[in-house]
Parts: C-alpha cells; sequence; structure tokens
C-alpha cells in the first residue's frame, strides 16, 4: 500500500504545510524514529515532539514561508518506495520587521509506502562563497 504517490508528493505536503504554519501537520509527515538535522539549530532533532518543537518555534516567525527552487531538485530512487530528494529551498520569516530569506539545501530520504514518510532531513543555508 502507498500513502504517496511519489516522492515530490510528500515534499509538496511538506512545503504547503510549513507554510501554513501548522507544526503538528509537519510533524505528521516524519516517521517516529525520523533524524532531523535542521537549517536553524545545531542540534540534531529525532524524537516526534522534538520535530513539533522545532517547527512550532519556526512558525512563531511573522511572515513563515517556504519557496522550492524547483530547478535544482535531485531525485535517487533506493528501491520501488525509498527516494532521497535534494535540492534548494528558500525560508522567509521577519527578522526585525524585515522580510528576510534564507537560501537553503536539503536532503529528504523518505519511504513513500509508509503514513509518516520522512525517515531523514538535512538542511542546512547555503554557505557564503569565499573566492
Amino acid at each position: 500500500m502507498l500513502y504517496f504517490k511519489n516522492a515530490e508528493e510528500v515534499l509538496f505536503q511538506w512545503v504547503s504545510r510549513v507554510c501554513s504554519g501548522s507544526p503538528e501537520e509537519i510533524a505528521a509527515l516524519y516517521n517516529e524514529s525520523a533524524v532531523l538535522i535542521p537549517t536553524f539549530s545545531p542540534h540534531t532533532v529525532i524524537a516526534p515532539e522534538g520535530v513539533n518543537g522545532y517547527f512550532g518555534q519556526l512558525a512563531s516567525r511573522d511572515g513563515l514561508g517556504v519557496r522550492l527552487h524547483s530547478k535544482a531538485l535531485r531525485k535517487q530512487s533506493l528501491s520501488e518506495n525509498l527516494h532521497t530528494l535534494s535540492g534548494i529551498y528558500s525560508f522567509e520569516f521577519e527578522v526585525d520587521q524585515v522580510l528576510l530569506s534564507f537560501p537553503s539545501r536539503f536532503t529528504f530520504v523518505m519511504d513513500i509506502s509508509l503514513p509518516k514518510p520522512i525517515l531523514h532531513h538535512h538542511s542546512s543555508q547555503v554557505p557564503r562563497n569565499l573566492s
């Protein structure tokens, strides 16, 4: 049984849920044993409560949104149901009443045969070019 048609559907659901600002709905996509290496925290998150807490803190930011750079999206199929998606998205939210954008790299590992398909999620801000 497949809970999602494909890995991209999970990613689009994730983006939509982040933009809606509901931490519970975002956390519902993460498997109970998922590992989250978040964009805006130095700590790895491994428990469902931690995932909910991280996205709850992020959702408290005014103007929160995330924009997917679809041309940068790369998919690797590891099996029929197990996939990785990597690419770039930009978080947007207000800091001191100014809307800022934070381009970030991401990798998701997901099993679309599970109701909570995200097994691993790593996200980090795109570093500045030093040259």
